[in-house]
């Protein structure tokens, strides 16, 4: 059996969807579908977690050749302990990887984003990554993307940051349809430094007409 029919038969014997699956792993159910289909890999941190979720083996999981799972757990139901247990190695093994990152997403969704998402910190490497990028109706990070948007960068429909876009941006630096920021840029554009329609502020210009 291939890496992609155990995880589909793991899953389907412990009786989870694949959204449930990718709730647990903190990853999004299309993940779960590309692993399942064959087309992605699950990177190292998440086959660590399969393993202590399902009770087998990495090896198990991984090696085409490898039949029968070396159970771990016995093959019983996660116990409130083992639950504990996995979502603190899942933690660790995430900080060690990819770096101080304080991750939420809310359980409620609209239209499939998260009603509100959290994500605050960085890699290792210092850099921002898709998965430490805040997506939601409500945006709240380093990086945030949604409807509303507070961050350091932010895009939204309302967006707040020291790098804003939006309809309406506020921010040190802010483009939108209305803007505010010590530099702003919009059809109507408010700050110290504004290019726009309507601009006000100490620099503020209107484009040539």
């Amino acid at each position: 059996m291939t890496f992609s029919e155990k995880l589909t038969d793991l899953r389907r014997k412990s009786g989870m969807s694949q959204e449930q699956l990718a709730d647990r792993l903190g990853v999004t159910r299309q993940s779960v579908s590309k692993w399942e289909s064959g087309t992605a890999m699950p990177e190292l941190v998440k086959l660590i977690s399969l393993s202590e979720l399902f009770g087998v083996t990495v090896d198990y999981l991984v090696k085409d050749w490898i039949e029968e799972p070396a159970a771990e757990s016995g093959g019983e139901d996660l116990s409130a302990r083992q639950a504990e247990r996995l979502e603190q190695k899942v933690d660790e093994l995430t900080n060690y990887v990819k770096g101080r990152v304080y991750r939420y997403d809310s359980k409620t969704r609209i239209f499939g984003l998260p009603l509100v998402s959290i994500r605050f910190g960085f890699t290792r490497n210092g850099r921002v990554s898709i998965e430490n990028v805040a997506r939601g109706v409500i945006a709240i990070g380093n990086c945030a993307v949604g409807v509303v948007a507070i961050g350091i960068i932010g895009v939204g429909l309302l967006s707040f940051g020291v790098v804003s876009m939006g309809l309406l941006a506020l921010g040190f630096v802010a483009a939108g349809l209305v803007s505010f920021g010590i530099a702003a840029l919009g059809v109507l554009a408010l700050g110290v430094s504004a290019v726009g329609v309507y601009a006000g502020g100490v620099g503020g210009r209107a484009p040539p007409n």
